[in-house]
């Protein structure tokens, strides 16, 4: 690699990096509109990313509109900076602030889960049992980690006898750091993987995996241990160009990949991990069909990932909003990909990871729906139609070691959509890559939150 061809200087970077928020997808801030006159009553569920942005905005392009965000979370977690957290590289509280801290005035937030939402009579329910009737409904939940969906497995185990569940949140983040750190000391068997159901941030299960060797190296003890990764189909990444490359760095690597194999249960004690594999057809020649049923397989562990199933939160499963023929076990909403408006009720929409689209569960991708929904909600008001389309924009900053990374972008059809062509390839493991997600990706993240990129 030419290193000349990029900043050497903090500076120079920054420089670069004006654009940098390519990782989040980001464009300059936003140009401002003509306030839009308005009596609307609009409830938000959710205060992560996709909805504080969008309070933000709406505070910001609407004059009169009565604007509720319906949340129980004190906290407001910086989740892209989790892996660095696992990493050692950061402590828990770098993914830390308040909820309150980023929202607008003349936002209500109304400090209480929400226990129902009932599309047909308008009217979202809290778990105190206030009735906020709305106009507009914007889902911007998140997901649930389904932890009861590996068996045996429960929270209090992580930071002990070699677990982590880097997605449990900044603390067991860094109680995962821990025990990752202790392993790496000595080698061993280390098992990663991730679920059969979508999830958010599908690079993540692959970052720690190459943090993981890459630690190994840097003391000495690779050459003495075993990673292994289990992959839940037969690929290791949704977009076939950036498989292949994970597929050939795995390789060189020397990572042990499992395909088919979907983790159901855990056993501390004897450090087993239970994996199912599917069942399997055959035609024979007489045209029969011969079915194979699929297997449990056992293997061992010096130090896991737990990484669980990832759903709809059960008041949005049980709101009537889901996809009923796609996605059904997982629950996420019916929305229009290219509008994020919901199909069957067109005064909701989605922003973030309870979309049910066929990309876009990352930070990126919840940027991008933001000023998506913006549009179409402020023209819905004026009874006009809009014009913003979501085109599947996902951003995974592929870290391979410590101090390299991949700038994966992508959109609905596979096709990457580097922010810097030219520039930065984006299936090069490259320094300035690493850069933009340690250090551009916050700050850019946080203007993010306030409205302004």
């Amino acid at each position: 690699m030419d290193t000349k061809a990029f900043p050497t200087s903090r500076r120079a970077f920054l420089g670069l990096a004006g654009g940098a928020a390519a990782v989040l997808g980001v464009s300059a801030e936003p140009v401002a509109a003509a306030k839009v006159r308005t009596s609307a009553k609009i409830v938000i569920v959710g205060s992560g990313a996709g909805g504080t942005a969008l309070a933000n905005r709406l505070a910001e392009r609407l004059d009169g509109a009565q604007i509720t965000i319906v949340d129980g979370r004190k906290q407001h977690w910086y989740q892209p900076g989790f892996t660095l957290i696992g990493a050692g590289l950061k402590p828990a509280s770098y993914s830390v602030s308040g909820t309150g801290d980023w929202l607008p005035k003349g936002v209500t937030w109304l400090a209480e889960y929400a226990a129902g939402i009932d599309p047909e009579a308008k009217v979202v329910t809290t778990e105190g049992g206030t009735k906020l009737p709305y106009d507009f409904l914007v889902v911007a939940t998140g997901l649930t980690l389904d932890w009861a969906g590996v068996e045996g497995f429960s929270l209090d185990m992580v930071g002990k006898d070699g677990i982590g569940a880097l997605y449990a949140g900044p603390d067991y983040a860094e109680a995962t750091w821990r025990e990752m750190d202790r392993f790496t000391d000595t080698g061993g068997v280390a098992l990663f993987g991730r679920p059969a159901t979508e999830m958010k941030c599908a690079g993540a299960p692959l970052k720690y995996t190459f943090l993981t060797d890459d630690y190994l190296r840097r003391k000495g003890t690779r050459d003495r241990s075993q990673v292994v990764y289990a992959a839940n189909n037969k690929g290791l990444f949704g977009v076939p160009i950036v498989n292949e490359k994970v597929k050939l760095l795995f390789r060189d690597r020397g990572v042990d990949v499992r395909y088919d194999h979907v983790l159901t249960g855990i056993d501390a004690a004897s450090k087993t991990a239970y994996f199912k594999t599917p069942e399997v057809s055959t035609i024979n020649p007489d045209g029969t069909v011969t079915v194979t049923p699929g297997t449990t397989e056992a293997i061992k562990f010096d130090f896991t990932n737990v990484i669980p199933p990832q759903r709809a939160p059960k008041v949005v499963r049980e709101s009537g909003l889901s996809w009923a023929d796609k996605w059904v076990d997982q629950g996420w909403i019916e929305v229009d990909q290219s509008t994020l408006r919901h199909l069957r009720y067109p005064d909701v929409f989605g922003v973030g990871d309870i979309n049910g689209v066929p990309k876009g569960k990352t930070a990126a991708s919840a940027k991008w729906h933001v000023p998506v929904v913006e549009d179409h909600l402020v023209a819905a008001i004026e009874g006009r139609e809009g014009t913003a389309v979501f085109n599947g924009y996902t951003s995974c900053p592929m870290i391979t070691r410590i101090g390299r990374a991949m700038l994966i972008e992508f959109d609905y059809k596979d096709n990457l959509v580097p922010s810097f062509p030219g520039v930065i390839a984006p299936l090069e493991e490259l320094w300035i890559s690493w850069l933009m997600k340690e250090i551009a990706l916050k700050p850019t993240y946080n203007a993010m939150l306030r409205g302004k990129a």
